[in-house]
C-alpha cells in the first residue's frame, strides 16, 4: 500500500494547466543543521521529478526557496535581507517565484507573507512533500505578469505517521536518513518543539529498506538524523540501539553515523552496542551538554545534572577506546553567573572534548527562556564565549596530537584534481587529506597521519605490504 506522504512525488502532481514539459530551474538557499541540508536535498528530488533542476545561481532559477533556520538571532531578518536581494530578479523575470521553508518558515507562517510582499509561498518543516503541488498551483494562470494567489502551507500533522521515502538525486559516497522529525524535550532555549513539531519516529523496516537500496546505488556511509535522534523508537518497538545494531548486522552499510544525541537518552546498552558493532559504527558521538553548571542546566530542562553528564561522559570513553567526543555549549543563558561559567569551562578539563560547538545565548520566540528576565549583559556573554574557545582551541590542539604516527582507515570522499589529493573522513570524523587519485573514491584506505589539527589530518597512504609501525 503506498504510504500516502509519497502520493505528492512527481510531475503528476501538478495541475493539468501548467506548463509541463519545460525545464526550468530552481535554487535553494540552505541554513542551519544537516536536517536543514536533507531537507533541501528531498526539495530538490521532488522538484526535479516535476521538470526542475538545480542551478548554481539565483539569476538562473525560476523558483527561488530559502531553506531558513530559526536556532539562532534574527533569522527573519535574515530572511527579509535575502528576498530583498532578489527584487530587481523578480522585475526582469514575471515567471519568477519566491518561498521560505524551514523552521522560520513554521515559526511565522503567514505573517512572512504580510511582511514580505514579494513572497509567494511559505512551507512548513512538515509541508516539504506538498512541495510540487503547491509550485504548481503557483502557475496555474499562464499569465505569469498576474500575482495568483499566495499559498501557506505549515500545519503539523502530530498524529500522521511518519512514512517517507528517503530521496538521493546524485548517489555519492555519503547519504543522510532521517529517522525521527521533532522534538519532545522542551528545552528553555529551544525552538526546535514549536518549529518541527512533536517527536515521530520512522518505522524500522523503513529505514532498513532505505539503506539497502542506498547500498545498492554504490552509497557507503550513512548518517542517521534526528533532532534527539537516540530516543528513536521504532512501531515496532525496537529502540535506537536495537536499530543500530540491526543496521550493522543486517545491510551492506560500510559505515554509520549518528546525530544529534541527548545525554538523558545516552544508556549503557547503546554504547555496548557502538562498541560491540565498530567496524561500522564510527567512533565519534555527539554529546550536547549547553552548560557545566547544574543549576543552569535545570533551568534550561536539560534533564541531567553535571555530574550524570560527566558520568555518561567518562562510561562513553571507558568502555570505547579512542572515541572521539564533540559537544554544544551555550554561555550566557539568563542568570548565569561568572561563578556558573567557570564550571563550564572547568568540564573542559573533566570531558576531552576534540571539538565544541559554543554560542552565546538568544532568546528565541515561543521558548520559555524568552521570558525570562535576568538576561546577561551581552558584553559579558561575548568575553565568556571568547575564554571558552580560547580554552578549547589549546586542549584540541594538544588532542589533535595524539593522531600524529597511528594508521587510520579513511572513507575516500573528495578528488582535488589540482593538487593529485584525495580527502576523506576518519571514524572519529575527521577530515584527513592525503595523495592520491580519483580512483580512490567510496574505497576505505589506510593513511599513516603526519600533521594533525583540531578538525584535519594530513598523512599519507598505506600500501599493500607496507610495514605497519
Amino acid at each position: 500500500m503506498q504510504d500516502k506522504e509519497n502520493t505528492t512525488f512527481g510531475p503528476k502532481s501538478f495541475p493539468v494547466n501548467s506548463d509541463m514539459g519545460k525545464i526550468h530551474g530552481v535554487f535553494i538557499s540552505t541554513y542551519g543543521c544537516q536536517m536543514n541540508v536533507n531537507d533541501s536535498e528531498r526539495m530538490l528530488a521532488l522538484l526535479e521529478m516535476a521538470n526542475y533542476v538545480s542551478v548554481s545561481s539565483p539569476e538562473e532559477a525560476d523558483l527561488i526557496i530559502i531553506n531558513s533556520c530559526s536556532v539562532r538571532e534574527k533569522p527573519v531578518h535574515k530572511v527579509h535581507s535575502e528576498v530583498g536581494r532578489y527584487r530587481v530578479l523578480k522585475s526582469k523575470n514575471p515567471r519568477l517565484r519566491i518561498g521560505v521553508a524551514g523552521c522560520v518558515a513554521q515559526q511565522e507562517k503567514g505573517q512572512l507573507l504580510k511582511d514580505i510582499p514579494l513572497l509567494d509561498f511559505i512551507l512548513g518543516t512538515d509541508a516539504i512533500d506538498e512541495l510540487p503541488d503547491i509550485v504548481g498551483r503557483l502557475y496555474e494562470n499562464s499569465d505569469f505578469s498576474r500575482a495568483n494567489a499566495k499559498v501557506v502551507s505549515a500545519r503539523f500533522e502530530h498524529q500522521k505517521p511518519y512514512h517517507i521515502q528517503t530521496l538521493v538525486r546524485n548517489p555519492g559516497v555519503t547519504a543522510f536518513v532521517n529517522i525521527t522529525k521533532g522534538c519532545d524535550n522542551f528545552c528553555t532555549f529551544c525552538v526546535v518543539p514549536f518549529t518541527r513539531g512533536r517527536e515521530r519516529s520512522r518505522p524500522m523496516a523503513h529505514l532498513l529498506a532505505d539503506v539497502h537500496q542506498m547500498t545498492a546505488r554504490g552509497i557507503k556511509e550513512v548518517t542517521l538524523l534526528g533532532q534527539n535522534v537516540n530516543s528513536y523508537k521504532s512501531d515496532c518497538g525496537a529502540h535506537f540501539a536495537h536499530l543500530l545494531q540491526t543496521l550493522a548486522t543486517q545491510t551492506n552499510i560500510e559505515r554509520i553515523r549518528f546525530t544529534t544525541s541527548h545525554p538523558k537518552d545516552f544508556n549503557e546498552e547503546l554504547v555496548d552496542v557502538i562498541q560491540n558493532h565498530r567496524q561500522k559504527v564510527v567512533e565519534y558521538i555527539h554529546l550536547p551538554v549547553q552548560s557545566g553548571n547544574s543549576q543552569v542546566l535545570q533551568r534550561m530542562n536539560r534533564g541531567y545534572s553535571r555530574k550524570e553528564y560527566i558520568d555518561k561522559a567518562h562510561l562513553i570513553l571507558n568502555k570505547i577506546p579512542g572515541v572521539a567526543l564533540s559537544t554544544d555549549i551555550i554561555v550566557g543563558f539568563p542568570g548565569e553567573t561568572e561563578e556558573q561559567f567557570m564550571e563550564t569551562m572547568s568540564l573542559l578539563d573533566e570531558v576531552p572534548y576534540e571539538n565544541i560547538y559554543a554560542f552565546a545565548y538568544s532568546p528565541r520566540p515561543l521558548t520559555k527562556a524568552a521570558k525570562y528576565t535576568d538576561a546577561v549583559d551581552p558584553q559579558v556573554q561575548s568575553d565568556r564565549l571568547t575564554r571558552l574557545l580560547a580554552k578549547h582551541r589549546e586542549i584540541a590542539f594538544k588532542l589533535a596530537k595524539q593522531y600524529e604516527g597511528q594508521i587510520v582507515p579513511v572513507l575516500v570522499e573528495e578528488f582535488h584534481s589540482d593538487l593529485s589529493r584525495v580527502a576523506g573522513r576518519s571514524p572519529q570524523n575527521k577530515m584527513v587529506h592525503f595523495g592520491g587519485t580519483q580512483e580512490l573514491i567510496g574505497k576505505t584506505v589506510l593513511v599513516r597521519i603526519k600533521e594533525a589539527f583540531p578538525l584535519t589530518l594530513r598523512g599519507e597512504q598505506v600500501h599493500l605490504g607496507e610495514t605497519l609501525q
